[in-house]
């Protein structure tokens, strides 16, 4: 899985997960998928997003999500 777009670096957003070292964060773009917003229409709200950021940012968070999810006992 190639996430070239996502950077992490502790001097830009507190360390969190951005795109392209900018100042929007993938948990701000995953929220924004989570309230009904479609790649299209954040891309054209944040012109500085292409949609492949926007794809990046949900893999990544499918990702995540993968490697912190454990079975319940």
């Amino acid at each position: 899985m190639v996430l070239d777009r996502i950077h992490i670096d502790p001097q830009v957003c507190g360390g969190k997960a951005t795109i392209r070292g900018l100042r929007l964060t993938v948990d701000f773009v995953l929220k924004l998928l989570g309230d009904g917003y479609t790649a299209a229409e954040i891309v054209k709200e944040y012109p500085e997003l292409v949609l492949e950021d926007v794809y990046q940012a949900a893999k990544y968070g499918a990702w995540l999500a993968g490697e912190h999810t454990s079975a319940a006992s």
